[in-house]
């Protein structure tokens, strides 16, 4: 397994603004890659950006469900993207058995296009798909169950414990369904707030990497005030855990 990534949402107002720039910052922090979202309308801004500052993307985030795919999974192929992961499908979607399989089966048939470009196909957590119980499961692992075996999950370390999810045992449980691990560490406020850089918060981090060993660390903040200073200070905390 490859060093940590994080996760360019964190910085979107500075990529928005100089993607370069922000890049290149990135790098130096000692990342080696980077997870990129919306692949389509960033494709040149990364295409140029990865090349300069030596980053790769094996993992992306873009909007899967009912959307056009084809672009999306020749953007990732383009720039050595893996896995596209889905990063929301929302909270009313996740109430009920049918809306579960629904959606599902939506992911396989994205993951089916996305073969035919050398891509895989993901799926990222918030708090509500561990929030709501199918018959005493969460309905991240329902949904896990009707997942065909080429669709990973991206567990969102962070929103899957304020879900009120343990996250280790649940990181146990998909074993090696799981590419991806968002770490992000804070108050547990669903609105984002409190948000702190790894290992200063309340998720249970520790536990978390060592229920993945192999799963790809990608730092995020929804939100921070110095935002690159946290993720310099979750870079720190990754490398000081050996992972």
């Amino acid at each position: 397994m490859g060093g940590p990534s994080v996760q360019l949402y964190s910085v979107r107002d500075a990529f928005a603004a100089d993607p370069d720039e922000t890049l290149r910052r990135l790098a130096a922090i000692g990342f080696g890659s980077v997870e990129p979202y919306g692949v389509v309308e960033n494709v040149e801004a990364l295409r140029a950006g990865l090349a300069a500052h030596g980053l790769s993307a094996p993992t992306a985030h873009a909007a899967l469900v009912g959307k056009e795919l084809d672009a999306v999974f020749a953007a990732a192929r383009e720039l050595g993207i893996e896995v596209v992961i889905e990063p929301m499908i929302p909270a009313a979607q996740w109430q009920n058995s049918a809306d579960i399989v629904a959606a599902a089966e939506a992911l396989n048939a994205g993951a089916k296009v996305a073969a035919g470009y050398g891509v895989r196909v993901g799926y990222h957590n918030h708090w509500w798909e561990l929030e709501s119980r199918i018959d005493g499961r969460s309905a991240l692992e329902v949904f896990a169950d009707r997942l065909d075996p080429e669709v990973v999950l991206e567990v969102d370390a962070y929103w899957a414990t304020a879900g009120g999810e343990d996250a280790p045992a649940l990181l146990r449980r998909l074993g090696a369904r799981v590419c991806a691990i968002h770490v992000k560490d804070g108050s547990l406020a669903i609105d984002a707030s409190g948000q702190v850089p790894a290992g200063q918060g309340r998720v249970p981090l520790a536990e978390v990497l060592a229920a993945a060993p192999e799963a790809l660390r990608v730092v995020e903040f929804d939100r921070h005030e110095d935002v690159f200073g946290g993720i310099a200070e979750s870079f720190a905390y990754l490398a000081g855990v050996g992972k």
